[in-house]
């Protein structure tokens, strides 16, 4: 660590001057007082009466007091000085009132022991209410906790060597510096202490106001709300939502009951801007479901929903299943409450099974039969619906034969390869579907009315894959 070296003149008993080596240029005037961020008034004095002989403190103590507080504005710009040098944070800081409410809080500080030298006391939590100020503008200008609590050890160095510098001319002096070294070092742990815990809290307010505006803002854009400039916009910047972006909207629920709304928005933060490596997006949890907002990549909408099945595989595993539905594309910020009835649908079509279904992904029929129509399902003919109800129980062995028939194009020679059975199965199985629900296979209006069925009634449902 470099020190800046500090000298010392006791010229006579209870008097003093400090040259600061390496500070800035432009010494504040002795008895200048910061009472603020950037402001700077005559100040008080740190001890209310007298000098530190008439508070009770030793003569060697004195002379230390005496001193320092003679050179307190130097030892300040030496402690600022420091801090810009071996804590880069600061150093690279872009925020021009930093150094300002740096020197304010070192200010304190060194008042605080002090006053502690004087009145033969430990350092309390108390003795530090510019810190708790000063951990909240840190944690707003982006100063990392590692670099604030840096920052705050090094300027009580810069401190400890201004009681050093004090003494090195005066045997009494020495002796006494000896002494205060556990003062020192209380006032550190306890300031440092201090330090940590209102950055902490600060840092916590700043996550639960960012929440709050995230959530205004999925709320927003759900109820086609203007939005005006400010931390709203910000966040969609952030997000890569601008005005026209093209997008996709995804809402999640849990299949399973999940314990408490924790657990959404824990997996809300890894949906997509967690578990999505590289993803842009606004995903929230909302009462019972998760809800995203994402631009659509470069590369189209099936990255993203590559994406987000690897991410509900990942929550499953860890607990947490999930139906999702993804919407269709949909271009500008104002088409996101249509985007989101979409996904909405698809994620109903799930049911109770963890998955994703992509709207993308899906012919227009496959759409059509996904939607919940309790109509529709009562106008399927009992016949069929004894056949898949009952197939169904059985594994489900013909209703597979049947969709994979239809997906080859009504091929029942390559539907049984597919499927890795004898081609003769196939034709068996198919002439056992036929009989039993009386609907011929070669007829497109047969087949259309079969696979209806089956997809309106679950079975062989399509995961949008």
């Amino acid at each position: 660590m470099q020190l800046t070296w500090l000298n010392v003149e006791v010229s006579a008993p209870g008097t003093a001057t400090i040259d600061v080596g390496g500070g800035p240029a432009g010494v504040r005037r002795r008895g200048q007082r910061r009472d603020g961020a950037g402001d700077r008034s005559e100040g008080v004095p740190v001890r209310a009466v007298g000098g530190a002989a008439a508070c009770g403190a030793g003569p060697g103590i004195g002379r230390i007091i005496d001193a320092v507080e003679a050179s307190l504005d130097r030892l300040v710009d030496a402690a600022v000085e420091a801090v810009w040098e071996q804590v880069p944070a600061y150093r690279e800081s872009p925020d021009p009132r930093l150094r300002e409410g740096v020197a304010v809080h070192l200010e304190a500080v060194f008042r605080v022991l002090l006053a502690r030298l004087v009145e033969s006391r430990p350092a309390q939590a108390a003795d530090f209410p510019t810190t708790r100020d000063q951990a909240f503008r840190r944690v707003g200008q982006g100063v990392a906790l590692a670099d604030f609590l840096r920052a705050f050890r090094v300027g009580q160095m810069t401190l400890w060597q201004g009681v050093l510098a004090a003494a090195r001319n005066d045997a009494q002096a020495r002796e006494a510096a000896l002494s205060v070294v556990g003062d020192v070092m209380q006032l550190i742990e306890v300031g440092s202490t201090v330090a940590a815990e209102a950055y902490l809290e600060a840092q916590q307010r700043q996550i639960a106001d960012s929440d709050r505006v995230r959530r205004d803002l999925l709320e927003d854009l759900l109820a086609r709300r203007d939005l005006s400039a400010g931390p709203k916009q910000t966040l969609l910047r952030v997000a890569g939502l601008e005005p026209g972006t093209t997008l996709l909207v995804h809402s999640a629920a849990p299949v399973t009951p999940v314990a408490g709304e924790h657990v959404l928005s824990a997996a809300a933060g890894r949906d997509p801007r967690g578990a999505v490596a590289g993803t842009e997006g606004l995903a929230l949890a909302r009462q019972d479901e998760i809800v995203g907002v994402m631009p659509v990549p470069a590369r189209g909408p099936a990255t993203t929903v590559a994406n987000l099945r690897r991410a509900v595989a990942d929550l499953q595993r860890r607990q947490v299943p999930l139906a999702v539905g993804i919407s269709t594309v949909h271009s500008g910020l104002n088409e996101v409450p249509e985007a989101y009835a979409e996904a909405c649908v698809a994620r109903d079509g799930l049911g109770e099974r963890p998955d994703v279904i992509a709207l993308p992904a899906l012919s227009s029929f496959d759409y059509l039969v996904l939607r919940e129509d309790e109509t529709a399902r009562r106008m399927v003919r009992p016949r069929l619906r004894r056949f898949i109800e009952e197939d169904a129980a059985r594994g489900g062995a013909l209703i597979t034969t049947l969709t994979e028939y239809i997906a080859c194009d009504r091929n029942a020679k390559t539907a049984a390869r597919r499927l890795h059975i004898h081609v003769n199965t196939a034709y068996y199985r198919l002439e056992r579907i036929a009989e039993r629900t009386g609907c011929d296979l070669r007829s497109f209006t047969g087949v259309l009315e079969l696979l209806i069925a089956v997809r309106l009634l679950g079975s062989g449902r399509s995961g949008g894959s």
